[in-house]
């Protein structure tokens, strides 16, 4: 069984983000699982494929046709311009 690890830096670079981004995460809880190895952080290939797989979206939230999310107001787009066409 082959495990591939990435180190901080290297999945910095995979997702072109800072690296302090990834330390925040970590942090917050909001990242990929990691391992901790004495003072070495790295994260295994699986982890980082799944968490990428999490993050498929098929729309931004609140912007979805129909009905927005809870305490996000609807917007009408085009409704001021069509108003003053007939004037």
């Amino acid at each position: 069984m082959t495990m591939t690890h990435l180190s901080q830096t290297d999945l910095a670079n995979r997702w072109r983000m800072s690296p302090r981004t990834l330390e925040r995460w970590r942090f917050t809880g909001e990242g990929p699982q990691f391992i901790k190895l004495g003072g070495r952080v790295v994260y295994r290939l699986e982890d980082i494929e799944a968490f990428e797989h999490r993050q498929i979206r098929q729309t931004t939230p609140g912007m979805t046709r129909g009905t927005p999310e809870p305490g996000i107001p609807m917007r009408s787009f085009g409704s001021h311009a069509a108003a003053g066409q007939g004037k």
